[in-house]
């Protein structure tokens, strides 16, 4: 979840909004890769999650990284919520989560080299009080109750809001990681042929990634479980935007669409203001019921733009949502396949061939069936697997042309960071049936056995 955005200026009239859009634009040469994955925190011994205070906790892995990293603390209030550093940023998601959001580099080589270091630190400060990590779209065998509600105010006015709308939204706030990647686009058409292919094409991208099939240490027949949680959760906010696939896209259409999404909240001299189910378009006429005769910042938009949860979102550059959090190895793979599909031109037109003609009721159905059965869906005589392997192909063909040279110039571009992907579409596994393949089989229906093969 973002931190508050900030130094934003009044807004004038309707069209800073569109521009506040535009200034994302960039020149190619410009573009940029920014990688964000979550992961689970527990306590060695007991397999419970992480309290946020105590000798074993998430303030104490915060303080650890601080005191022997160098990070630069984040507070809200009295609560050390979040770490920054040289562009990245560590913050807490709602159960305790730790997420680190990567600084905007040029590779995937770079990109791999900053998750790698951060795993590495989080490692060591971990293993000295006792506790580890691990990789999963769901918390395995967690209850709700068992998830401590991190101390940031914006999520405690979620919490509340969340069972007044949708099924899951208190499960997506404490029970669920994911791995995502943030890019730039040129210009208004460059956005939207982008936005086309990323709603589109997220199931693909949950169906390699999906790693989510337990909850409360059961099989939960979905190989994303995480997946039918954000399908279920609030409409208002989140989905595949079929209004994008409309003539007349752009910009402004995305400003339509967000004023419409009720509010969270307003921030202001530090805390979180109460504007739950409020709008936005009466904020622009200073009529908002919780800051009567005020009017928004664009610091207020921004805010506002990180409480809308699509499949895909823009803001100042594009963020891909679609995957589960997971282990180490592929937490690159994910900026490999989007930088590959999205980076190069020849690529996304490749991609935007694969998705032309499609309907809205085929994309939700895709979406749908990527959460159940994962590479092994098909709906309407469309195979996933065929769809993945297109993908992954067109990614690879988009990272050779890319020519991005890494360790030292010994190798010659971003394509091997595929090879998890690649591995997948061989065996017809992703993360989720090695899981259930290891439940039913060594692990005899003991889900914390998960906890020793796979946390770092």
């Amino acid at each position: 979840m973002s931190i508050p955005q900030s130094g934003g200026g009044p807004i004038e009239s309707y069209d800073d909004l569109v521009s506040y859009f535009e200034a994302g634009c960039k020149p190619k040469k410009d573009w940029r890769i920014g990688t964000e994955h979550e992961k689970f925190g527990f306590c060695k011994d007991t397999l419970k999650p992480l309290p946020y205070e105590g000798d074993r906790s998430i303030r104490a892995i915060l303080e650890g990284l601080q005191d022997r990293f160098g990070w630069n603390p984040v507070f809200e209030g009295e609560y050390l919520i979040g770490l920054e550093l040289n562009g990245a940023n560590i913050s807490l998601e709602p159960g305790g989560q730790l997420e680190l959001s990567g600084a905007p580099l040029e590779t995937i080589h770079q990109t791999c080299d900053e998750v790698n270091e951060h795993l590495r630190e989080v490692q060591n400060v971990a293993d000295e009080i006792g506790a580890r990590f691990i990789g999963l779209g769901m918390a395995p065998h967690w209850k709700h109750e068992d998830m401590p509600l991190m101390p940031k105010g914006r999520y405690k006015l979620m919490d509340a809001y969340m069972d007044r709308v949708g099924e899951t939204g208190r499960d997506m706030m404490r029970r669920t990681c994911t791995v995502q990647v943030n890019l730039d686009f040129a210009s208004e058409a460059d956005m939207v042929q982008k936005f086309r292919a990323a709603l589109a094409l997220q199931p693909v991208a949950n169906a390699l990634f999906g790693n989510s099939p337990f909850k409360e240490g059961k099989l939960n027949g979905h190989k994303s479980w995480r997946g039918y949680i954000w399908r279920h959760l609030d409409d208002a906010r989140t989905g595949t935007l079929p209004f994008v696939f409309e003539d007349g896209m752009g910009f402004e259409r995305y400003v339509e669409y967000a004023l419409d999404v009720p509010m969270y909240f307003v921030y202001r001299d530090g805390k979180y203001i109460n504007a739950l189910g409020m709008s936005f378009r009466d904020f622009l006429k200073g009529k908002l019921p919780a800051l009567p005769g005020e009017k928004p910042t664009l610091s207020d938009w921004a805010d506002h733009l990180t409480t809308i949860f699509p499949e895909a979102r823009i803001k100042q550059y594009m963020e891909m949502r679609g995957a589960d959090g997971g282990p180490w190895r592929r937490l690159c793979a994910l900026p490999a396949f989007w930088v590959g599909l999205m980076y190069d031109q020849h690529s996304l037109d490749a991609a935007s061939d694969i998705i032309r003609g499609w309907t809205p009721e085929f994309r939700d159905a895709l979406r749908a069936a990527a959460t159940v059965d994962g590479l092994a869906a098909e709906v309407d005589g469309v195979r996933m697997m065929d769809l993945a392997r297109d993908c992954v192909t067109i990614a690879e063909g988009g990272l050779a042309a890319r020519a991005c040279v890494g360790a030292g110039g010994l190798v010659p571009d971003e394509t091997h960071f595929l090879n998890a992907l690649k591995d997948s579409l061989e065996t017809g596994k992703a993360p989720a049936d090695e899981l259930i393949e290891r439940f039913n089989s060594d692990w005899q229906g003991d889900v914390t056995k998960v906890f020793a093969e796979y946390s770092y």
